[in-house]
């Protein structure tokens, strides 16, 4: 059968098996995977079954649950992750985040952290930002950007995309912060050094007692994650960003995220940007 159904799998996916994986991605990243999710669980994780020639998703996950390599985890991790992202989402956020740079004193040295940063194209979208708001290649600012998943970030870090990528940026912008492929590279383009270098990318779960990173930053972005999280790992995950963001800091989600349940740390300004509760 070539409808997905059950009997065109290569394995067998029981509904146990569904309820085991959302437990243990729930209980390592926060992800809570809604039922009409199973396919795409199946799809993703019967790939690791294959590379690691395993004949049932129960050998698989018991391996898991007995403890599992610190590398399978993170391959579970990273195949259940999803990394929809585009340079300029959301284009409204940036426009914000280059009146706030632009108000900053002369020099003052800025700090931004990126908490979703999939395969770059939002801490890139930032570093250009930045760039444009001091009118500088070299503006006073250092961008973190970090993820769960480990694939992505190797992406993010390498900052080479294929031109599609990139087409709806404007001339002005691909001719200035990219430089395009020929020969071998043809048909994909790099983000320029000066550009990569307002940039660090770092492996993190949002999830973690503690963030190894200080603040104060004075500008969080956390664009379309939260929707992935229940409440409780929501507020969780608020409790421990909000004291990493300056009292005058700005905090950025995504358009279909509201912390109506996390008033006590967090407060609208207005077009999903927020500020600490605390701040004047």
């Amino acid at each position: 059968m070539a409808d997905g159904s059950v009997e065109a799998r290569d394995f067998a996916f029981t509904t146990r098996d569904f309820d085991r994986v959302r437990k243990l991605i729930y209980g390592k990243a926060g992800i809570a995977l809604a039922d009409s999710k199973e396919e795409m669980v199946y799809s993703r994780l019967a790939r690791r079954l294959r590379a690691l020639r395993l004949e049932s998703f129960k050998t698989y996950l018991d391996g898991l649950e007995a403890g599992g390599t610190e590398e399978e985890w993170q391959e579970f991790t990273n195949a259940l992750t999803t990394n929809l992202t585009s340079f300029f989402r959301e284009a409204h956020h940036f426009e914000a985040l280059k009146e706030f740079l632009q108000k900053q004193p002369s020099g003052r040295p800025v700090r931004i952290w990126c908490s979703a940063a999939s395969t770059g194209e939002e801490p890139y979208s930032l570093a250009i930002t930045a760039c444009e708001a001091y009118g500088s290649l070299t503006p006073p600012v250092s961008i973190l950007a970090t993820d769960i998943d480990t694939n992505v970030l190797a992406t993010a870090e390498r900052g080479v995309y294929t031109l599609d990528r990139v087409e709806k940026l404007d001339l002005a912008r691909k001719k200035k912060f990219f430089l395009k492929g020929a020969g071998s590279t043809a048909g994909q383009c790099r983000a320029v050094e000066p550009l990569r270098k307002l940039l660090t990318f770092r492996q993190l779960n949002l999830l973690d007692a503690r963030y190894p990173m200080q603040g104060p930053f004075d500008a969080i972005f956390c664009r379309n994650v939260m929707i992935y999280f229940d409440k409780p790992t929501q507020l969780a995950i608020l409790r421990k960003m909000m004291p990493l963001l300056s009292r005058e800091g700005l905090f950025f989600a995504g358009h279909s995220e509201s912390f109506f349940h996390a008033a006590d740390v967090i407060r609208s300004i207005g077009r999903t940007i927020y500020r600490r509760a605390d701040a004047r």
